[in-house]
């Protein structure tokens, strides 16, 4: 066994207090918070029954972790109700609206403009 992967390898949960598996290891029964959701599930208040760990591709003193949750204690995901959905379109809509002319952009308008693009540069909308 090298020893990255005997690091990363403790199924007891002796060394982190919780089980770990080397990345990519984990046992059926488990997912992440994305495979959960992506099944339509949620962990639904349950605390993190294991975790996944490997080393930083970017530093190599760091450790990445993922967490671990039960498949069989996950919850539904909550529908959206028809309050929620017309608080995003609400939100959404500001996020498009031009605070300099207060039009409808069309789409969500760059932070780093902060204004629509014909407001941004006017110049060069006049010459096209």
């Amino acid at each position: 066994m090298s020893p990255a992967f005997g690091k990363c390898y403790d199924p007891t949960g002796a060394r982190y207090g919780i089980p770990t598996f080397p990345w990519r290891l984990a046992p059926d029964g488990y997912a992440t918070r994305r495979q959960l959701r992506a099944s339509g599930l949620r962990p639904g208040g349950q605390p993190v029954a294991a975790q996944l760990m490997r080393r930083s591709p970017r530093r190599k003193s760091d450790v990445m972790v993922a967490h671990l949750y039960r498949i069989d204690l996950a919850k539904p995901v909550r529908l959206m109700t028809s309050r929620k959905w017309g608080a995003l379109a609400l939100a959404m809509l500001a996020r498009r609206t031009c605070p300099q002319c207060r039009r409808d952009a069309g789409y969500v308008i760059p932070p780093t403009l902060g204004t629509c693009v014909p407001c941004a540069y006017p110049e060069e909308q006049r010459a096209a």
